[in-house]
């Protein structure tokens, strides 16, 4: 008789590699999830706005949508036909998630910790972060260094053009994770 696999909850944190001060999540969602709707569940902790494609990387294998429009064939597999606990087995397993190939955002995945699943918990949540999201499109981690070199410099010939491309003023520290949740919440599961 086959034992039915119990769900569980992972603790991960997602931290966008080469940001100084580091900008991380730390999230929780049931080991089950396909990468599809982790994509998403990232998108929304992070804060970004979901107009790039992406890739999930694990031991050296790619995990996203095809798009034909590269002009290059990768061996890449249907994101919609994994979940999560395929790629993470254990606490410390690290997985690699890209977004926008053009900036090149990089965040390393670490499961911290699972725990049993509990129908009490509201999931997906986002229990701690530190700082805001980088602007799409800035770049990436050197042009978002850029972006803030100059926000923090008022005398600065691109001073204006900036404050304005974004739209008014930008805190690099603010991370508002009630808004966060909020829209977690909103998320269907």
């Amino acid at each position: 008789m086959a034992v039915a696999q119990l769900r569980k909850i992972y603790q991960l944190k997602i931290t966008l590699v080469g940001s100084k001060p580091p900008i991380w999540r730390r999230i929780l969602v049931t080991d089950d999830i396909t990468l599809d709707k982790f994509h998403l569940i990232l998108q929304i902790a992070m804060g970004w706005t979901n107009s790039h494609l992406h890739q999930f990387i694990s031991n050296g294998q790619f995990y996203g949508i095809k798009d034909d429009d590269f002009g290059f064939d990768m061996d890449i597999k249907n994101e919609e036909d994994y979940k999560l606990n395929h790629l993470l087995k254990s606490e410390k397993d690290i997985l690699i998630y890209e977004y926008d190939f053009g900036d090149g955002w990089e965040h390393k995945v670490l499961l911290e910790k699972i725990t049993p699943f509990n129908i009490d918990n509201k999931l997906p949540s986002c229990i701690k972060g530190k700082r805001a999201c980088p602007p799409e499109d800035c770049g990436g981690i050197w042009g978002y260094a850029g972006l803030i070199e100059t926000l923090n410099s008022p005398d600065d010939p691109e001073y204006e053009s900036m404050v304005e491309w974004l739209g008014g003023k930008f805190d690099p520290e603010a991370f508002n994770i009630k808004e966060t949740n909020k829209i977690l919440s909103e998320y269907i599961r």
